[in-house]
């Protein structure tokens, strides 16, 4: 394990309900970007030039995904085959189950795609997840166009979904942060949420900047190191936790 992983120091009991769970979606939930797939499949191969630009900083997400979708000439049947041929982790539903379990508030997050989500998540009987994310729109012929109905115009990453304003909403000043995560769009949440569990990118992220993470493989990992999180506040089944984990 890391030495970056995440220890869990005593906290005085509270309420499941205390926490707000926060989640990424693609590359996270999700085996591969579905984003990308799209792109892969359907778009103009100048996206890539674009997708540069936005690696390098010199654009946000925003206009990485409306210059980018512009591109793609899909039709709805094309795009609802590629959203039922998109694999989730195996270890999610689990997850989902243990956050219902514990009251935990879930909600998705994602700088993705609203209706690609849907059709992902429904064909594993998870549609009734709160979902957060940008808006697609198909248009005459194979054309989209993307909205970004959760954008801020002070968001400092410039993105079309600005997740620090989700998590501040969700939370109310009352509730603290777990975020999960995988990429460049979870970096802003990472500095300010209470608890991080990260992989890929912004799990190197998190060790560049000395940000507190607990490293993850799947939600198999994930369901062990939220049980721990849980057990020590004394929330499973309202049952104070006897002891401190050693460590996640």
């Amino acid at each position: 394990m890391s030495d970056t992983t995440l220890r869990l120091a005593p906290r005085p009991q509270t309420n499941a309900l205390h926490w707000f769970v926060i989640c990424d979606f693609d590359g996270t939930v999700t085996i591969e970007d579905f984003i990308d797939r799209l792109l892969e499949r359907h778009a103009d191969p100048a996206w890539r030039q674009v997708e540069e630009e936005w690696k390098s900083g010199r654009i946000g997400s925003r206009e990485c995904l409306t210059r980018q979708i512009d591109m793609v000439r899909c039709s709805p049947v094309q795009f609802a085959r590629l959203a039922t041929g998109t694999k989730i982790d195996p270890g999610f539903p689990a997850f989902v189950a243990l956050c219902r379990m514990h009251l935990l508030p879930l909600r998705i997050v994602s700088d993705g795609l609203d209706v690609a989500i849907r059709a992902i998540l429904a064909q594993h009987d998870l549609d009734g997840l709160p979902i957060f994310a940008n808006r697609l729109e198909h248009r005459a012929g194979r054309r989209m166009r993307i909205l970004f109905p959760q954008a801020r115009d002070n968001c400092v990453a410039a993105s079309g979904m600005c997740k620090c304003a989700q998590a501040e909403a969700a939370a109310g000043g009352i509730a603290q942060t777990v975020l999960i995560g995988d990429g460049a769009s979870d970096f802003c949440l990472a500095r300010s949420a209470d608890f991080v569990f990260a992989k890929g990118r912004l799990a190197a992220f998190c060790a560049a900047e000395k940000i507190p993470f607990a490293p993850f493989g799947d939600f198999f990992d994930v369901c062990r190191l939220m049980t721990a999180l849980v057990q020590r506040d004394g929330l499973s089944r309202g049952t104070p936790a006897t002891q401190e984990p050693t460590a996640l």
